[in-house]
């Protein structure tokens, strides 16, 4: 008898008929002897018309009010799942996440798990009960209810895995595994069986919609392997785990565009020491994540600093910067939206040449330019024109015959 953590993302749950055939697979899975957890996520669609409705009654709604209205999607569908189990005769039992003792710092909106205490959960497990956690939520040492951020879900299954210490851990979705580019973009795209944490951290970081990058860098530091599979088969998904010596033949494992991006460009910025600190300073205290980053040679004492931000960050990075300019000494910032980044990854890139060059002649052929560039040790990243990122994407795909196993 095995412990399984079972996530359902929310197109997997969209209706009753769905939510009818997740409560069939997990009394398949009880049927053959295995204790269940079961995190669900909201419904598909009722975030966003959560956001909608907070967005109509006012447009920068409080942080706090967020999550404690967001947090209602997910409570619906617990208590739907376990409803749709007591129709099949399977005993079962819903937990927000503050019951089920997820415990998270004082952050709203995008809160960081702290620490577990599963210890109802345990309780109802030995009682032979199939257990359904609301994903996404958990409660903070003031008592108030906070949220994890999007994709949370996916981080509330892998941290139970491991605090649990569960034998497998799956997470089913709408697709049937993790592909070497976005199949709806990349027709030839092919599903892997499998891809070290490493890869996956980088794809969801870049762009890759199938897994939450703070979900995968959880699961490798606590070692929870995890696979990624469809809700509505039963074939075989995706195995994220360590990485092995034989991954390193791949040279690169996949694709990834990310087209919510902004560029940010800051101009006639006094070119000094302590200048660049203080706008990523400020940047970081405001909560904005900087990716991308060039900083071009000062001339006649300025120079001028380029980096990418989440889309829905650029406002407030055009708001934060004056009060840094003012510090500085001047300055000038100009915001653009229509930027993606496309980006490669394979821990094979570290032990093989030539990775570069075969991306910039790819893009170079099919004519798109290219903006920005950064690299780490198993990923490269270029910043292109949105409107031709699925080109590119195509392009890479091709140039690095992603098509063929």
């Amino acid at each position: 008898m095995a412990l399984i953590v079972q996530k359902y993302g929310g197109t997997s749950v969209g209706d009753p008929d769905r939510i009818r055939n997740v409560a069939a697979r997990i009394k398949a899975a009880r049927s053959e002897g295995h204790q269940l957890v079961v995190v669900v996520s909201a419904r598909a669609g009722v975030t966003n018309e959560l956001i909608a409705r907070a967005k109509a009654v006012n447009p920068r709604p409080d942080t706090r009010e967020m999550d404690m209205l967001l947090a209602v999607g997910e409570q619906e569908t617990i208590a739907l799942t376990a409803m749709a189990l007591h129709a099949l005769d399977v005993p079962a039992v819903s937990y927000t996440g503050s019951q089920a003792g997820i415990l998270t710092d004082v952050t709203h909106t995008k809160a960081k798990i702290k620490n577990i205490v599963p210890t109802a959960l345990r309780d109802d497990l030995k009682a032979g009960k199939v257990v359904i956690v609301a994903g996404f939520q958990g409660i903070n040492e003031k008592g108030q209810i906070t949220t994890l951020g999007r994709g949370g879900s996916d981080l509330t299954a892998i941290a139970l895995a491991a605090a649990l210490k569960a034998d497998k851990c799956e997470i089913y979705t709408d697709v049937d595994g993790v592909y070497t580019a976005d199949p709806r973009a990349v027709p030839d795209a092919r599903k892997l069986d499998e891809i070290s944490y490493d890869e996956m951290l980088e794809l969801a970081g870049s762009g890759s919609k199938v897994m939450q990058s703070r979900s995968v860098e959880f699961a490798k530091t606590y070692g929870v392997v995890f696979e990624v599979r469809s809700s509505f088969n039963l074939n075989p998904g995706t195995i994220v785990k360590e990485e092995v010596a034989y991954m390193e033949k791949v040279v690169v494992r996949g694709v990834a565009v990310d087209k919510d991006q902004a560029k940010v460009v800051i101009s006639q910025l006094p070119d000094k020491p302590g200048t660049a600190a203080l706008v990523l300073g400020a940047l970081g205290d405001a909560g904005i994540n900087v990716d991308m980053i060039v900083q071009n040679v000062g001339h006649g004492g300025v120079a001028e600093l380029t980096f990418t931000v989440p889309k829905d960050d650029a406002h407030a990075a055009v708001k934060v910067l004056p009060a840094v300019f003012a510090k500085a000494g001047g300055g000038q910032v100009v915001a653009y939206d229509n930027i993606a980044k496309v980006s490669v990854v394979g821990v094979g890139m570290r032990s093989h040449a030539g990775v570069a060059a075969t991306l910039f002649r790819a893009l170079a052929d099919a004519n798109v330019n290219i903006e920005l560039i950064s690299t780490s040790e198993i990923k490269i990243t270029v910043a292109v024109d949105r409107a031709k990122a699925d080109e590119a994407q195509r392009a890479v795909h091709r140039a690095f015959k992603l098509d063929r196993g």
